[in-house]
């Protein structure tokens, strides 16, 4: 059975897109840590961070770099914190969490957004790629 992200790959569930290319795409956790906390997933579906092949893996981590650093120009933060836990949905994906403090990366508190909200933090990050 395809995973919530291949499913968004597909545009079978609606995303908040942030950047894509071939191999990658980059969206907005709609269960926000901080406001900007984005997905990157790559668009073959793989279950484990290292079960990918060398090429995916340098891949996956450049473009996580390349979106770090434009939310790190967009968002008001002291850093953006990068984690791979994997546990929760079986496809491989590293999560960008803007930070405040270690709290913001401990996946206990969430925020909300409304979709207006959402929409311009994509346009605000996309404007720095």
């Amino acid at each position: 059975m395809a995973s919530i992200f291949t499913k968004i790959i597909n545009g079978e569930i609606p995303c908040y897109k942030v950047a894509e290319n071939d191999d990658f795409i980059a969206f907005l956790d709609v269960n926000p840590n901080t406001p900007g906390h984005t997905l990157v997933v790559p668009k073959r579906e793989v279950n484990k961070l290292f079960e990918l092949d060398k090429d995916t893996y340098n891949g996956l981590m450049s473009f996580s770099r390349k979106i770090a650093i434009a939310m790190e120009k967009a968002i008001n933060c002291e850093r953006i914190g990068m984690s791979v836990i994997g546990l929760e949905v079986p496809h491989v994906h590293v999560h960008l969490i803007p930070l405040q403090s270690m709290a913001d990366i401990q996946f206990q508190k969430k925020v909300s957004l409304s979709k207006d909200e959402f929409e311009q933090v994509v346009k605000d990050i996309a404007s720095k790629l």
